[in-house]
């Protein structure tokens, strides 16, 4: 379903009437979680993954959210633990899930199996070959994955490239594929960030999740959500979450909405 930000009605700002409707809604619950995606939700994408910094107007929203009573906030990335704690600065304040919900604490992979950092390096050696003879693409060493970069390389080239990844490593035995903007992973962990918002739900207790999102990783999510719950898709593109925002700056306004709402409910 396309979200609900493409139907007509009124819009203030980036939010439209619709989706300020159902922040109503969301807030009035007892207990809240609010999730996001950070690259192309709380930050815009770049092409150097290490500079992309969060949108301070988000972050400073999400602190907000977190002080207040009987609501959770959490990160739910792609990226490593490590990096989107250095990236976000909200490891004090958010819960951080990295690598796609396979890293919930600090050097504890959920799901590895022996011989995975073999398979893993055996991946690693395949993919930056193939990056080796195509200028532009950047190979990416995870955790629990390895992240084939494509947002540099000439755009007829990528296809075959792709292709490559995909017939090649992406049919080893053990290996899960995931596809992203610009980028395409091979997993050797078979988890998703629908299962880690659903883990996220129940540690908390939330009676609701609010998720907000811009990558196809992030429909894994959204079709965790339920009819209390609240998904919010960054951009264009088919989605299966109710609403939509333009872009990170919308993002920035609509987690200012939240608190603005919450706080009135806590």
């Amino acid at each position: 379903m396309t979200g609900a930000g493409t139907r007509a009605g009124t819009r203030v700002g980036g939010i439209d009437e619709a989706l300020r409707a159902q922040v109503e809604r969301f807030v009035a619950h007892p207990v809240v979680l609010v999730a996001s995606d950070y690259d192309g939700t709380l930050s815009e994408l770049v092409d150097d993954p290490g500079l992309a910094r969060p949108n301070e107007a988000a972050v400073l929203a999400l602190r907000l959210l977190a002080q207040l009573p009987r609501t959770h906030v959490a990160l739910v990335s792609g990226r490593s633990l490590r990096d989107l704690a250095v990236l976000s600065g909200l490891s004090g304040e958010a819960r951080l899930v990295g690598s796609h919900g396979s890293e919930f604490e600090p050097g504890v992979i959920d799901g590895m199996h022996p011989g995975a950092d073999t398979l893993l390096d055996a991946i690693t050696t395949t993919i930056a070959d193939l990056a080796g003879r195509v200028p532009g693409a950047r190979v990416e060493r995870k955790p629990a994955s390895v992240a084939f970069h494509t947002r540099q390389v000439d755009p007829l080239l990528v296809p075959d490239l792709v292709a490559s990844v995909l017939l090649g490593p992406g049919t080893m035995p053990g290996v899960s594929v995931k596809h992203g903007k610009d980028v395409v992973e091979l997993t050797v962990v078979d988890t998703h960030k629908g299962n880690a918002l659903q883990q996220l739900r129940a540690a908390v207790g939330a009676d609701a999740v609010m998720f907000v999102g811009d990558d196809l990783t992030d429909e894994d999510a959204f079709t965790m959500l339920g009819p209390d719950d609240l998904g919010v898709k960054v951009g264009a593109g088919p989605t299966s979450a109710g609403h939509r925002v333009d872009d990170v700056a919308s993002v920035a306004e609509l987690l200012r909405l939240v608190v603005s709402r919450r706080a009135v409910r806590s």
